[in-house]
């Protein structure tokens, strides 16, 4: 695999830029301890709602074939737990930092909103192999009695088979793919066509996403109301990394577990997506989300 410059610099930078919470803390210290080489970074205090009762369950079963279901309800109740505030990380291409030739922002961009995000656009070419991959997010809102969430937009950016991420990562600066903005429709719905994400050493396989209110307000990482990651079932990872070209996950995800990763070491639930699927016929991953918007 690549060098993608994973380093504990960047991640306590991108610490330090958010506020601190003892939810925080806790992740600080078990990184120091237990996490030398990091990812995406740490993440910060949890945004949650006055009601703390929680109707997304978030859990996902799987067996041994890595086909998985669950359920993540929330629509029409009058009580959901936030979705956990977490570090956008060191490539989130979104205007908030750089590369090695200056302030990198896809959002303005023409062609980023769109749903199939495999290919480069905007004047760059080349496509992401892999398993395919479907995602769905249903988005509510904890503000308005967990109802969905209605035109808000989601920005969602992932690495490659090989864990490198456009824009960022040695081979691919010249490439964006595997970024791209959609617009809810009136279910709070949005859909993304991409490939299952590699495993880079030191973080457990993951999609970074930021919430925006409307498609509009997507343009400036300034209007993001939150930004989040989500991870998958260990039962799908091990089906999907024996497929080709993903040989360098399983060595990775031998070395982490959700229970050291410096993200979803605290508690996960929210965070976990349900899958369908399988890796031949690609899968499908569902995840309800909650905002307070």
């Amino acid at each position: 695999m690549e060098d993608h410059d994973h380093s504990l610099a960047a991640d306590l930078q991108a610490m330090l830029s958010m506020a601190t919470g003892r939810r925080q803390s806790l992740r600080w210290l078990l990184a120091g301890a237990a996490l030398p080489m990091m990812g995406c970074g740490g993440g910060s205090s949890d945004s949650t709602s006055t009601d703390t009762t929680s109707s997304n369950t978030g859990t996902s079963t799987g067996t041994n074939t890595g086909t998985n279901t669950g359920t993540n309800t929330g629509t029409g109740t009058t009580s959901c737990s936030v979705i956990p505030e977490e570090t956008g990380g060191p490539y989130p291409g979104d205007g908030t930092n750089s590369n090695s030739s200056g302030v990198v922002n896809v959002l303005n961009m023409s062609g980023i909103v769109r749903q199939d995000i495999r290919s480069s656009f905007a004047g760059a070419t080349g496509t992401a192999a892999g398993v395919p991959l479907t995602i769905k997010l249903h988005i509510i809102n904890a503000n308005n009695s967990c109802g969905v969430a209605s035109n808000f937009a989601v920005y969602l950016w992932h690495c490659d088979r090989e864990g490198r991420y456009s824009l960022y990562s040695s081979g691919v600066t010249n490439q964006n793919y595997l970024r791209g903005v959609q617009e809810a429709d009136a279910n709070g719905d949005v859909t993304f066509t991409t490939i299952f994400p590699g495993c880079y050493d030191g973080r457990m396989p993951h999609v970074h996403f930021e919430v925006y209110r409307t498609l509009a307000a997507s343009v400036s990482a300034s209007n993001r109301i939150k930004t989040s990651q989500f991870t998958f079932p260990m039962a799908t990872l091990n089906e999907a990394y024996a497929s080709s070209g993903y040989s360098t996950s399983v060595t990775n995800l031998a070395r982490i577990s959700y229970a050291t990763d410096n993200i979803f070491s605290d508690g996960y639930s929210l965070q976990l997506a349900s899958m369908t699927g399988n890796a031949t016929d690609g899968y499908v991953a569902t995840l309800t989300l909650a905002v307070a918007a």
